[in-house]
């Protein structure tokens, strides 16, 4: 009698480089939305995500359910008897994986030993794998943990896919081979059209079939739609600005932070989040001149829920970024019905229409940044007209559980 797991009983395995993370909520929800549908999905991170990423019950509830790769592969006894095991269990796999992780390389010294590193890790995964009777193993991102990926997928002998990203594995795609992985995969789910134009760019006319646009949405219930006044959405007469996401200097911060300083005082601004630039960005908010320094709140991370919250009361979002996929943190404010000034960069333009549901201006331009923060701001019509534009935007076509339903039928064949 075959042993070889139905669509309905498969167990799959999800990857990433840490899980969960306050960073990357979508790929939680993803998840959930999977489980919804009735797949039994197992969670790995190749590093244990830090306690302050653990922003609420559901991501403590994921963390202590995460299986991470690097605290067993540091371990002498456990890297050598997972990979002992798997050896044990399919010599040609095992092979099969060393060959597959050392063909991911990229040249030098540095490439070699970090292809090694992975390969351990994978067999570590692999183990597992195999141990929980997984027929299907599926990343996100297209750097290191997909190299991981595809390893353990050889090693304990099934197909794995991805989601590819972006804009990171854009600037050095061949040192992350990823047409190499787009290949090896059995399909691959892009976030957007822009991000699978890029995929085609990298791999053979001949895979193109199996590139697949399948977006990182949100649970639009969540949120409750905003009452645009003159006055602002708390009657004070405040315009709240608010800012989401990691707090570097590639989401345009520097030059958000310039632009504020040229609006008038009635509007604040407020980031939520974290990142290696915080010291930086909290000097350079405190030296802004006048009383704008004191209108600057940093809130660090929050939960989903306390994001929500603070899009109840915001008037506009803004996300000035050079550099981004199709972020999530735009669904989730014009869900709540929030205007959004963002900049034309990779797939934004897919999601946000200029003067439809926002404005996009163009990145590292502080005029036209504080002139449309100001246009906004000072315009309740426009905001509530963009505001509704934007809740039907995202409910039409970035919704978690519809996207969810195209990466079910894509794991079930």
């Amino acid at each position: 009698m075959s042993t070889t797991p139905t669509p309905s009983t498969a167990r799959i395995a999800y990857l990433t480089g840490e899980y969960p993370r306050a960073t990357d909520t979508f790929v939680q929800r993803e998840v959930d939305a999977l489980r919804r549908r009735g797949i039994e999905v197992l969670t790995f991170s190749v590093r244990a995500t830090d306690a302050s990423h653990h922003v609420g019950e559901e991501q403590r509830r994921e963390a202590a359910a995460t299986f991470a790769l690097l605290p067993a592969a540091k371990n002498p006894l456990k890297l050598l008897a997972a990979h002992a095991r798997c050896l044990a269990a399919s010599p040609g796999s095992w092979f099969a994986g060393f060959a597959a992780a050392w063909g991911l390389r990229w040249p030098g010294l540095a490439g070699a030993a970090y292809a090694l590193f992975y390969f351990l890790e994978a067999g570590v995964l692999a183990d597992q794998l195999r141990r929980r009777r997984v027929s299907h193993l599926h990343n996100h991102f297209a750097n290191s943990s997909c190299s991981v990926a595809l390893t353990a997928g050889r090693i304990a002998g099934i197909p794995f896919s991805f989601t590819m990203h972006g804009p990171a594995i854009f600037f050095e795609p061949h040192r992350w081979a990823v047409g190499k992985k787009i290949a090896a995969a059995r399909f691959v789910a892009c976030i957007s059209h822009y991000c699978r134009s890029q995929a085609m760019i990298l791999c053979g006319q001949a895979h193109w079939p199996k590139l697949h646009i399948v977006r990182c949405g949100i649970e639009p219930e969540r949120y409750a739609a905003v009452e645009h006044r003159d006055a602002g959405v708390r009657g004070d007469g405040t315009i709240r600005l608010l800012f989401v996401g990691r707090l570097a200097a590639v989401k345009g911060l520097p030059v958000l932070l310039e632009a504020f300083a040229k609006l008038p005082e009635r509007f604040h601004l407020s980031l939520i989040g974290d990142g290696a630039d915080r010291n930086a960005l909290e000097a350079a908010a405190a030296a802004l001149p006048g009383s704008a320094s004191g209108r600057v709140a940093f809130e660090g991370y929050k939960s989903q829920d306390e994001v929500a919250a603070a899009l109840a009361e915001t008037d506009v979002f803004v996300l000035p970024s050079f550099a981004e996929g199709v972020p999530v943190v735009l669904m989730e404010a014009l869900a709540s019905g929030v205007p959004v000034v963002a900049t034309p960069v990779a797939g934004v333009g897919e999601l946000v229409g200029d003067r439809v549901c926002g404005r996009l201006v163009p990145p590292g331009d502080v005029a036209s940044l504080a002139e449309a923060l100001r246009g906004l701001g000072e315009d309740a019509t426009v905001r509530t007209a963009y505001g509704s534009d934007g809740r039907q935007r995202v409910a039409s076509a970035f919704h978690a559980d519809r996207e969810a339903a195209t990466l079910a039928k894509l794991l079930r064949h």
